[in-house]
């Protein structure tokens, strides 16, 4: 088999298992609240990545880090999983699966916005163009099929849906400039963030456990939504001789995560959220488009 072909089987799994999470957000949260469910599930991905250290042997390069490493990962694991994972849980808390899904996939968009102070990137007319396109797109979605349907969108919901592209943006941002080993990164982060996220459960929460299909859902977003997908993709990467193609697979994911939704989590689907989705996608292509022709 060539590596392209290998590439493409990892990325399409990678996006298969991305597509689904959204809907076992929505199982877990029947049953828990959205500090209990980031909570064990970092414990779930905590657990993987150590197992898959362990499996490449490079645990020893956990007692390796520099001092300036050991920082970058206490501040990191505060981004992601704390504060984005947090945003992000109790906006679909609040929001049906198919508005808190398409919303959170403006990130890209926030990203180049962040870009500009923080990496002194120039904002051109096209990224300006990408916002205002996705933000339309944002409207469509929160119209849940009329303008009647903005009465039952939660609007804390749905600035939360999308201030968590502003925690994941700033994350992937220092993600960029941390050259370490990505499992090892990715170890240390949730490492510190499941540390950080103990206090916070023990005074905002409990440590109640329900069993049933919600704590399976949790221990299915703990496996797939960061650990096992993330290595997938990362080996799409690696195999791949065409990055760029195999990242537009990624915009499949929102539109079969919306199958999902409506066969799992019984949801009425919206034409309009078909639109918004469009919208989004169009505004992030737009943006990449600008972004290539910058470099």
């Amino acid at each position: 088999m060539s590596s392209n072909k290998k590439a493409f089987i990892y990325a399409g799994l990678a996006v298969f298992f991305w597509s689904t999470v959204a809907t076992a957000f929505k199982i877990a949260l029947r049953e828990y609240d959205f500090i209990q469910l980031i909570f064990y599930a970092s414990g779930v991905t905590v657990l993987l990545l150590f197992m898959v250290l362990v499996f490449q042997k490079k645990t020893g390069l956990i007692l390796k880090q520099t001092r300036r490493q050991w920082v970058n990962s206490l501040l990191m694991g505060a981004f992601n999983p704390l504060f984005y994972y947090l945003v992000l849980f109790k906006a679909y808390s609040l929001l049906p699966a198919q508005v808190a899904q398409p919303v959170n996939m403006i990130w890209p968009i926030t990203l180049a916005l962040l870009s500009v102070p923080l990496l002194k990137q120039k904002i051109s007319w096209l990224n300006i163009a990408a916002l205002l396109i996705s933000l339309t797109g944002v409207f469509f979605i929160a119209s849940q099929g009329g303008g009647e349907g903005f009465k039952n969108t939660s609007t804390l919901g749905l600035m939360l849906a999308v201030g968590s592209s502003v925690f994941w943006s700033l994350y992937w941002i220092f993600n960029v400039l941390d050259r370490r080993d990505e499992i090892i990164k990715l170890f240390l982060n949730f490492l510190f963030g499941f540390i950080y996220l103990i206090p916070v459960t023990a005074i905002f929460s409990d440590f109640e456990i329900h069993s049933g299909n919600s704590l399976t859902a949790i221990i299915y977003v703990g496996l797939f939504e960061v650990g096992i997908t993330y290595i997938l993709w990362l080996k799409a990467m690696n195999y791949s001789t065409n990055n760029a193609k195999i990242g537009n697979l990624v915009y499949f994911a929102p539109f079969l995560s919306l199958v999902f939704i409506r066969f799992i989590l019984k949801e009425e689907l919206f034409a309009t959220t078909f639109i918004g989705l469009i919208f989004i996608v169009a505004g992030v292509l737009v943006q990449q488009i600008g972004r290539k022709k910058r470099t």
